[in-house]
């Protein structure tokens, strides 16, 4: 089912930086992106044997990509609807499977539930990310979910997200578009069971920064600046074009940002050749179980 012009949603780039890729769903008005641009598969962590679950595909800007095969490391085959997921039926052995997009070598490694390690007459959130950031997806570990994405009402503040992958024990989701920084209260309601609170803290990343051409040897440093937390969080910067610039502290790089009211973090870059540089940042997820 495609979803209303409201949801398209991406993250502003410029050719130089930019910050987490978001998620938008592909409209009547849109001209769906190619399946040979798929890069990201989103799996859920754990799906139960016999069970229903959802997986979605995004292509490199962050849409939602249909007509997408996808493999499975058991030999199981299936392609993206129009939404750019895909409904199955997780296999009935328990164990570790992976799956790639065809065509791409990258594996997404998920873990086979007996039903009864997932078995649950509630829906129960064992496990959140404390911080998450509004312009990315973010992940619940729990019980009791819908297998199918569109039959979980995930809220945030009351407003509702976007829920791209799922199984009965694990959800992926996208924060609201009108959600600001700062914390929320989340909630998940499924085939008329609901959750308890879970708080979860959102943050808006942004970047400061010379995007300016880089030229051989030349020192640069680009600031991600944090709102929503005076809490120290983990950034997480990557090289999306190694022959132009070396990114300090490896690809991709890690830091915790400086926390306090300029809350803050700063990556390095050395430039290789003259060229333009493309790094992108993210929110690096730290779960905890909900707090009471």
């Amino acid at each position: 089912m495609l979803r209303p012009t409201a949801w398209p949603r991406r993250v502003p780039a410029c050719t130089a930086f930019f910050a987490a890729i978001a998620i938008s769903f592909v409209t009547l008005a849109q001209q769906p992106p190619a399946a040979s641009a798929a890069r990201i598969l989103l799996l859920p962590r754990r799906i139960v044997a016999g069970e229903g679950a959802t997986l979605a595909v995004l292509d490199v800007n962050g849409r939602l990509t249909p007509g997408v095969t996808v493999n499975f490391s058991n030999g199981d085959r299936l392609t993206t609807d129009a939404t750019g997921r895909a409904l199955f039926v997780a296999p009935l052995s328990p164990g570790a499977i992976y799956a790639t997009i065809a065509g791409r070598t990258s594996r997404v490694h998920t873990t086979i539930l007996t039903s009864s390690d997932a078995a649950a007459s509630s829906i129960e959130i064992s496990s959140a990310p404390r911080f998450a950031s509004l312009s990315d997806r973010f992940e619940l570990s729990g019980r009791g979910f819908c297998g199918e994405a569109d039959a979980n009402q995930v809220r945030v503040a009351g407003r509702p997200a976007l829920v791209l992958a799922s199984s009965p024990a694990s959800l992926v989701a996208l924060p609201p578009a009108d959600l600001g920084p700062g914390p929320a209260v989340l909630d998940v309601a499924c085939a008329k069971r609901s959750s308890s609170h879970a708080p979860i803290t959102f943050v808006a990343l942004s970047l400061e920064g010379d995007s300016s051409p880089l030229a051989p040897g030349e020192q640069r440093t680009l600031t991600v600046h944090v709102r929503g937390t005076t809490s120290k969080v983990g950034l997480e910067a990557r090289n999306l074009a190694p022959e132009v610039a070396d990114l300090s502290g490896g690809n991709p790089a890690q830091i915790s940002s400086t926390g306090g009211a300029d809350n803050l973090g700063r990556f390095q870059l050395v430039g290789r050749q003259h060229g333009t540089f493309l790094i992108s940042v993210r929110l690096l997820p730290l779960a905890a179980p909900p707090r009471p």
